[in-house]
């Protein structure tokens, strides 16, 4: 999808680019799909700010997609390509021949028209989702489930794509995104090709506004707080961190600090996304 400059016609709108939304087909979302959406603010269930730096932006519908894609030898065919506020990728409008409909993340190269399917029977196609047993070594994938039946967790974000690497045993050996390797259970269910519109990283947002839109609110330095807002703070003039190493606004160790706790899943993970 081609990406579009716009033109200087102000500070913000110098070195902006938005998309063209060539491959949008309908500009209205099935209805049957949408479901409210509340706004937390990056607040928990006892109102307390756990996520900094969010809140306000543009009002959304949640569309619902089928992360499952529990149903397994129904065919169905792609009957439009939408815009989603609440991804950076596409999705898919998916009629099946029973009447069902339902929203997919769109992949590369899917087009209205294409047929989809889901089940260890389908097809080697991009759309089309079945167990990773299944799947040929070598192969690209995307909404990768990590729990049996729990639903897609991983690989959804726009471009991205896993590789299915190896199979041994029960489980399956795949090199993620960020580079780590992990295995994971044959029986998962994941979905052929990449991830579509992987032109997203490439967008310049060009203006605060754009920003706020999104719901996304101001990140301050921590070296212009105060001593008592941030261990970067106090000082005269650009002073330096003076600790050993950057630190969070609660003091701990930024910048490569290991903070993973869940020994549990720690035999799954081949190799780490960091080498240290």
């Amino acid at each position: 999808m081609p990406i579009k400059q716009y033109k200087p016609t102000s500070n913000g709108r110098r070195g902006a680019t938005g998309y063209t939304f060539e491959e949008i087909t309908k500009k209205t979302p099935e209805k049957s799909l949408l479901a409210p959406l509340k706004k937390h603010s990056g607040r928990n269930n006892q109102g307390k700010l756990t996520v900094r730096h969010r809140g306000g932006g543009a009002k959304r519908r949640l569309r619902i997609i089928d992360f499952k894609r529990d149903k397994p030898g129904v065919p169905g065919k792609v009957v439009s390509i939408e815009y989603d506020p609440n991804r950076s990728a596409r999705i898919a409008l998916i009629q099946y021949v029973d009447g069902e409909k339902r929203y997919i993340l769109c992949p590369v190269g899917v087009q209205v028209g294409d047929p989809i399917m889901s089940g260890p029977g389908a097809e080697i196609r991009a759309g089309n989702a079945m167990p990773m047993k299944n799947i040929p070594s070598g192969t690209i994938i995307h909404n990768v489930e990590l729990k049996l039946g729990k639903g897609a967790q991983m690989v959804r974000s726009a471009g991205v794509g896993a590789q299915l690497l190896a199979k041994e045993g029960d489980y399956v050996t795949l090199r993620l995104p960020s580079g780590e390797m992990r295995r994971v259970h044959g029986d998962c269910i994941a979905t052929i090709g990449q991830v579509g519109n992987p032109e997203h990283s490439q967008i310049k947002l060009g203006r605060a506004g754009r920003s706020r839109l999104l719901g996304r609110r101001p990140t301050v330095r921590g070296s212009v707080m105060n001593p008592r807002d941030h261990p970067h703070g106090g000082g005269e003039g650009k002073a330096p961190i003076g600790l050993p190493g950057p630190r969070t606004p609660w003091g701990k160790p930024a910048l490569g600090y290991r903070t993973r706790r869940r020994k549990d899943t720690n035999k799954y993970i081949v190799r780490r996304r960091f080498q240290v």
